[in-house]
């Protein structure tokens, strides 16, 4: 087995056990799209987890996202991040560990935007730890959606420009990863507060992140008309049409959807 094809793999598998809502549309990718949009998608994944993680230390989490900004700024130096980790190797997951490994596997032609845009998430994360995640306005809950996941619609829309020349709106683009995100953060709302994490901007309801949702979810819907190409289509709609389902059981006092109405969900939209 050549080292392309172990990594190939590899990629695969950490991506299963990170995400279950973005493996199954990036199997479903043509061969060049999988490769592309696995990778962008692991680099994030691994910045994303230094942030999320509940054990380490805001100090350590900022200098690590911000260290890990500037090497993905110049060319990749995958010793000098595993020297960066190296301290914290038993706190964190593989997929952050193997960064290194994730910008390799990248099509050398793309991997500067994914870095470009990495290297923006890793930024705004670590102003964000130091903030403490404290959402207090609407313009606070803009930046934070932004850099968490309007920046993977921003990466996604590169990506699909370098395949086949396809164009989406760039603030089109942000809407469809903050609607998902905002799906999230409803979702997630017990949870949050429960270790002291509050991302609804002061004197906010549930309903009114319900429209904040609603609004970004209209702009994904605008977002997804710009593209033409099938194989990108199909992705893109199983995240969405999943967050509006999971908005909707959210809506009528469900905590979530079910694994069976997440899977004939997925089936209804492969076989449209």
């Amino acid at each position: 087995m050549s080292g392309q094809t172990r990594l190939d793999k590899e990629a695969m598998r950490v991506l299963k056990l990170t995400s279950r809502t973005f493996y199954i549309p990036i199997k479903l990718l043509n061969p060049t799209l999988r490769k592309t949009v696995g990778s962008a998608y692991l680099c994030m994944r691994a910045i994303d987890e230094i942030e999320d993680h509940e054990q380490l230390d805001a100090e350590i989490k900022q200098r690590l996202l911000l260290e890990t900004s500037n090497l993905l700024q110049k060319e990749f130096d995958s010793q000098a991040y595993e020297a960066l980790v190296e301290p914290y190797k038993a706190e964190l997951p593989e997929v952050t560990l193997r960064l290194g490994d994730w910008i390799e596997f990248c099509p050398a032609e793309i991997v500067d935007k994914v870095k470009e845009s990495t290297s923006e998430m890793a930024e705004g994360m670590a102003k964000w730890v130091v903030k403490e995640w404290e959402v207090k306005t609407k313009e606070d809950l803009d930046d934070y959606t932004y850099y968490v996941a309007g920046l993977v619609g921003v990466m996604l829309s590169d990506i699909w420009r370098w395949y086949d020349g396809t164009e989406t709106d760039r603030e089109l683009a942000i809407g469809y990863g903050r609607g998902l995100q905002a799906v999230n953060i409803l979702r997630n709302k017990d949870e949050d507060a429960e270790r002291g994490v509050r991302f609804f901007p002061d004197g906010w309801s549930r309903e009114d992140m319900f429209r904040y949702a609603e609004g970004n979810l209209a702009k994904a819907d605008s977002y997804m008309r710009q593209i033409e190409t099938k194989n990108i289509t199909l992705f893109c709609k199983i995240p969405l049409s999943l967050a509006k389902r999971t908005l909707k059981a959210l809506k009528s006092g469900k905590e979530k959807m079910t694994r069976a109405e997440v899977e004939s969900t997925v089936e209804e939209i492969i076989n449209e």
